[in-house]
């Protein structure tokens, strides 16, 4: 595999599991000094610990990325321990759902605290040093729920359609001085949170089926699927691309109808 990142040094939000795990290991493969802001420290740990098996680099650093003090502290760790931050991917998020009329203020305040909130902050702390050295990449883990409302998933889509809007909007704001912004958007992905979610009805597999056929591939996306379109985003192969919403979805978001 190449050295997209060598010499370069990445942040990763929820990097303890998942399309966050695998996108620090990915990073990590192509020469990327990669440090983990994590709520789950163990996990974190346990990621940085292969990335050294396998002859990387990396930190695991405690963070909550609804706290804009903690994500100060991670851009800060990244800069003492490895320098300025080259990339960053603002993967932490989320799911909250509910019926809107029965939706507390405390679940609305949590999912916008965590899946937007926590999107700025992590890209506020990271702007001086990107600014100061006229150069920058942050990739934003969005969501289907971006541009397509799936029924009873309220507010989550809301959420995620402003990590889309955000990331447009400091695409065209820091274009003019070297920053580039973009995001992924993901269908069902084969992470734990799914699984665990399939887990909750009568017959797993069956369920499981269900949502593989709603995709054109007929099976749900990998972590690692995600993360090699995370690297093409962050990576300088893609000079002139910003403002962009890459759909990762085994073709769903194309579907006008269900596959019969």
């Amino acid at each position: 595999m190449n050295a997209r990142f060598a010499d370069q040094v990445a942040i990763v939000t929820g990097g303890g599991r998942g399309i966050g795990e695998a996108t620090a290991i990915r990073l990590a493969s192509e020469g990327a000094a990669v440090v983990i802001g994590e709520l789950d420290l163990e996990a974190a740990r346990g990621v940085v610990a292969t990335i050294e098996a396998a002859g990387g680099r990396a930190l695991a650093v405690a963070a909550d990325v609804s706290r804009a003090d903690d994500m100060r502290a991670l851009a800060a760790a990244a800069l003492a321990t490895f320098g300025p931050p080259d990339v960053l991917i603002n993967n932490a998020g989320i799911a909250v759902f509910d019926d809107p009329m029965s939706l507390s203020d405390e679940d609305w305040r949590r999912c916008f605290a965590v899946d937007l909130d926590g999107v700025w902050y992590a890209t506020r702390a990271v702007l001086p040093s990107m600014l100061e050295r006229g150069r920058g990449s942050v990739v934003n883990v969005a969501s289907v729920h971006s541009f397509q409302i799936i029924p009873h998933t309220f507010p989550y889509p809301v959420a995620k359609h402003g990590v889309v809007g955000m990331t447009r909007a400091l695409a065209v704001e820091y274009g003019p001085v070297g920053l580039r912004f973009n995001a992924v958007c993901p269908s069902y992905i084969a992470t734990q949170i799914n699984i665990d979610y399939f887990a909750t009805f009568p017959d797993p597999d069956a369920e499981r089926r269900r949502v593989e056929a709603l995709h054109p591939v007929r099976r749900l996306g990998r972590p690692d699927e995600v993360a090699a379109a995370i690297a093409f985003l962050a990576s300088d192969e893609c000079g002139f691309l910003t403002g962009a919403s890459l759909m990762v979805d085994g073709g769903r978001s194309v579907l006008f109808h269900d596959v019969p």
